[in-house]
């Protein structure tokens, strides 16, 4: 028996209940030889605010699995490299895992900016992998056939934030911002090429180095170009926060439109008074999101109330904790189905995955669509309403 959390254990009530294994004619495996998962973290750095959340759920699920057993008596094992978000530090992670650790699967990056970097590495070496990076061409199942996406693309990220500045903001003209990152490049020349596409007038665009102290020259240009929204694609928490101050020395109240991070709990502490963070609406999801009535789908309050006292939330978002526990469950579900860690086995299973319950959101994967995260469950959020790392609904936006 292999335990496993699951949405599916949660709507029923209980706690990692357990999956049977699948009993399937494959080579014997030594009880004692680990399922060694690699985790690319930035942990540190200008863009460590999501990995840390995706860490704590990374880290709860192998315990949870080891604590029950294993898998068929097989321990997860985690190697984890930090990162520091830097593209070259990921590079030489990525092959230190595969030639001197023998990684048997790889979960990570945690930004576009080093997946893209190490994607066309994994794939040379056939390396079954899973990340929630959003930049559009990293999933390609005929280039990348062993990567998979855990959450949504950027291309729904981008279509949520559009819409809720075009139909609900109703902003004519916007300003497009991000980081200096490879997805911040590649977030804002995608986010303004559909904004004038449907008609928008894009009156101000550019990349801001995550570590300069001083954005009121850029937040000016803004303000002085008429934007009467600011979409922001970034994952730093500092320089959002001083956008935020900038906002508000400007006493301008033009709204933030885009990236989760900007609803993170690092920034409570970062900006200089609570009210800059007022008017800040970020991506986020129904699985984590209360509705009208100020309750969780009742799945992820069953999660947050066991984890409780075993997992920080009021700083992180819940969607990084939660989809760090459903990638290691489905590398762990792999090995149990198929009895194997062999890369073929594990990229095999996961093409045969349909409506898998995760606690995120019910994944599907087919051999010729490796985006497996469900359009329907993007929501946009209020960015100052987390509690227990979920969000308010942001005003005007459908439950």
């Amino acid at each position: 028996m292999v335990s496993f959390v699951t949405r599916r254990d949660f709507t029923r009530g209980g706690v990692a209940l357990g999956i049977a294994a699948t009993a399937l004619p494959r080579p014997a495996i030594s009880a004692n030889d680990p399922i060694r998962i690699g985790w690319l973290a930035a942990l540190t750095g200008p863009s460590s605010t999501p990995a840390i959340g995706f860490d704590r759920g990374v880290r709860y699920a192998v315990q949870q699995i080891n604590a029950a057993g294993g898998v068929k008596g097989r321990m997860i094992e985690l190697v984890t490299r930090d990162t520091q978000g830097d593209p070259t530090k990921a590079v030489n992670a990525t092959q230190e895992m595969i030639s001197r650790q023998g990684v048997h699967a790889i979960w990570g990056p945690t930004n576009s900016g080093e997946s893209l970097a190490v994607t066309p590495i994994m794939a040379r070496f056939k390396m079954p992998n899973m990340h929630p990076c959003v930049v559009d061409s990293l999933i390609d199942a005929v280039k990348y056939p062993n990567a998979f996406r855990l959450a949504p693309s950027n291309g729904q990220w981008d279509d949520a934030v559009r819409s809720y500045c075009l139909n609900i903001v109703k902003a004519k003209k916007v300003a497009v911002i991000g980081d200096t990152t490879g997805y911040g490049v590649s977030a804002v020349n995608a986010s303004v090429a559909a904004f004038r596409k449907d008609g928008a007038d894009v009156v101000y665009q550019a990349q801001i180095d995550a570590t300069q102290p001083d954005v009121m020259p850029d937040m000016l240009r803004m303000k002085n170009g008429g934007a009467e929204a600011i979409v922001v694609w970034s994952v730093s928490a500092a320089m959002e926060a001083r956008l935020f101050n900038a906002r508000d020395t400007l006493h301008w109240d033009v709204p933030f439109v885009g990236h989760p991070a900007m609803g993170t709990g690092d920034i409570k502490g970062l900006v200089s008074k609570p009210a800059n963070w007022d008017k800040v609406y970020i991506i986020g999801y129904r699985s984590c999101s209360f509705d009208a009535s100020g309750k969780l789908p009742d799945h992820t309050q069953a999660f947050v109330d066991s984890v409780k006292g075993k997992i920080e939330l009021a700083d992180t978002s819940l969607w990084w904790v939660v989809s760090g526990v459903d990638v290691i469950n489905l590398v762990a579900k792999a090995v149990a189905e198929t009895g194997s860690t062999a890369s073929p086995d594990i990229i095999g299973y996961w093409n045969t995955v349909k409506d898998y319950p995760g606690l995120f959101g019910d994944f599907t994967f087919t051999p010729q669509q490796h985006n497996g995260y469900p359009t329907s469950e993007v929501v946009m959020s209020k960015a100052n309403s987390a509690h227990m790392g979920a969000f308010e609904l942001a005003p005007g936006y459908a439950s």
